[in-house]
């Protein structure tokens, strides 16, 4: 995939040496940065409405900081710790599955679980980091911490590429499903929908976002993006239909303008916090024109 890469930054690094483009588009770290906007704004953005409807936020936020513990797994276990990707995709997975278990099967509620099992995930990664201290440059430890979208490479894009594909080819087609059975299990079971199935598969798709997103935001951020640009739709949306697009929106231009304004004026922010701040302006818009507008106060879901 990296000839399609090429294709892109190539005219584009271009424009920005000849004064078509602001000059910062001729290196090739902000075109990277501005394709994974691209790919991870959209799916964000559309999975983040179930989030919202499913009251996963603690869970997407657990998975996040459960990384670290991945992370520190994988380079005890050899893997290259730019891009130990074996290690944190699995211990995530089985995380996020085992939490879901739990959760389901015990009669605690679900943030008792989630804070049980995110303790547990950083207690451990806390002793595996320090064991691997000496081993790494620890400001690798802070890209995933608080992300750092403009040091992403082709590695990292194939990989989000990836995920975000499988996720949205798995998901469109089986969206009401899986929100039916969100809001409604009882019908869901009825109208012959696993309801069970839905779920895992559910919990599988936001942990494998969450992982591959957390170059752009980091670990502390991840579920904000989530959650912020869904909640700053759901205020001017009189459908799930735009709760969904608006949402897409919102998150996508949330990590395109996150990128570009910092670069634009100079401003010394870190990309992941930058991108957060976006999505509250556009929360903080939306919730100010539901609050003040008659149609969105009539209207809106």
């Amino acid at each position: 995939m990296d000839f399609i890469y090429d294709l892109i930054r190539t005219p584009l690094m271009e424009m920005g040496r000849n004064g078509t483009l602001p000059d910062y588009f001729q290196y090739a770290f902000v075109i990277n940065a501005l394709i994974c906007s691209l790919l991870a704004g959209p799916i964000l953005g559309g999975i983040g409405t179930m989030v919202v409807a499913k009251r996963l936020a603690f869970f997407s936020q657990a998975v996040g900081q459960a990384a670290l513990t991945g992370v520190a797994l994988g380079i005890v276990l050899g893997e290259p710790y730019t891009a130990p990707y074996v290690s944190l995709f699995g211990f995530c997975i089985l995380f996020g599955l085992l939490m879901n278990y739990t959760r389901n099967h015990t009669r605690m509620s679900s943030d008792t679980v989630i804070g049980v099992f995110l303790s547990i995930s950083l207690a451990v990664g806390a002793c595996v980091l320090l064991y691997v201290t000496g081993k790494v440059n620890m400001h690798v430890l802070d890209n995933i911490l608080f992300g750092s979208i403009l040091t992403v490479n082709n590695t990292d894009i194939n990989v989000l590429a990836v995920i975000c594909i499988v996720c949205a080819a798995v998901c469109l087609p089986m969206y009401n499903k899986i929100l039916l059975a969100s809001f409604n299990p009882s019908l869901a079971h009825v109208r012959g929908i696993n309801v069970k199935l839905m779920d895992y598969m559910f919990i599988l798709i936001i942990t494998v976002i969450t992982v591959a997103a957390l170059k752009i935001v980091g670990a502390v951020l991840v579920e904000a993006l989530f959650i912020i640009p869904a909640a700053a739709a759901r205020n001017i949306s009189k459908s799930m239909r735009g709760f969904f697009f608006y949402s897409m929106l919102f998150a996508t231009l949330s990590c395109l303008l996150g990128v570009v304004i910092p670069m634009q004026y100079e401003i010394p922010v870190p990309s992941g916090g930058a991108i957060i701040i976006v999505a509250a302006v556009f929360f903080a818009i939306t919730s100010l024109a539901r609050a003040t507008l008659p149609s969105f106060k009539e209207t809106a879901i």
